[in-house]
């Protein structure tokens, strides 16, 4: 079993539009939209370590699963895709969470 504490470490990103995280959000993820790709793509690895543990975020797992693909193309090691996104985590994990 994973050491809980493992969260604390990572980096997490969430790719959702403002109006979505507005609905429904988990706390400390840095949100970088994908509709804003062009003006954080390119600095991506001045923010972000690419040899720690990347957590991507989306509503569904699709638009995640592209910036996870694009992260390890940009030198990140350690990038994992959160499945099904925020709406898999609130049926499964949290329900306080709202779903949309």
């Amino acid at each position: 079993m994973q050491d809980p504490s493992f969260i604390e470490e990572a980096q997490l990103i969430d790719v959702r539009e403002p109006e979505e995280v507005a609905q429904a959000s988990l706390p400390g993820f840095k949100i970088l939209p994908l509709r804003q790709f062009g003006t954080w793509g390119s600095v991506i690895t001045d923010e972000f370590d690419p040899q720690k543990d990347t957590y991507v975020l989306c509503h569904h797992g699709v638009r995640s699963l592209q910036v996870a693909k694009w992260l390890q193309t940009q030198g990140f090691k350690r990038v994992f895709n959160v499945s099904g996104g925020i709406h898999a985590y609130a049926l499964k994990a949290d329900p306080s969470i709202p779903t949309y």
